[in-house]
């Protein structure tokens, strides 16, 4: 069995929807034989996770799959294996290294 990480998208859709559009990334772990199988497993997770609820002003929330948009193989789960990597370009390099700072505050803060 190989190790795979999943890039799954959902859609969620508030009430008519008559907001910015919003959408929740998931990595999800995979395990394996191949990377087709890898790819329906990580699909078939995606559809059994699509919800629909009513948030506190009784207005429907849908979680809407959309669909798995990155599959990456992982050589080997050991300390410290990376699983995922994203390029970020800012046009403030300062707010974002200063994000990532308060981030990683937040992060101490509950330790």
């Amino acid at each position: 069995m190989n190790w795979y990480v999943a890039k799954l998208v959902f859609r969620v859709i508030s009430g008519n929807g008559d907001h910015n559009a919003q959408f929740d990334e998931q990595l999800r772990l995979i395990n394996a034989e191949t990377e087709i199988q890898a790819y329906e497993k990580a699909s078939i997770i995606g559809h059994a996770n699509q919800d629909s609820f009513l948030n506190v002003q009784k207005q429907t929330v849908k979680w809407q799959f959309i669909d798995v948009a990155e599959l990456n193989a992982i050589s080997g789960l050991a300390d410290g294996t990376e699983l995922y990597y994203n390029i970020h370009e800012a046009e403030n390099p300062d707010l974002y290294i200063a994000w990532a700072h308060h981030k990683s505050a937040l992060l101490g803060a509950k330790n």
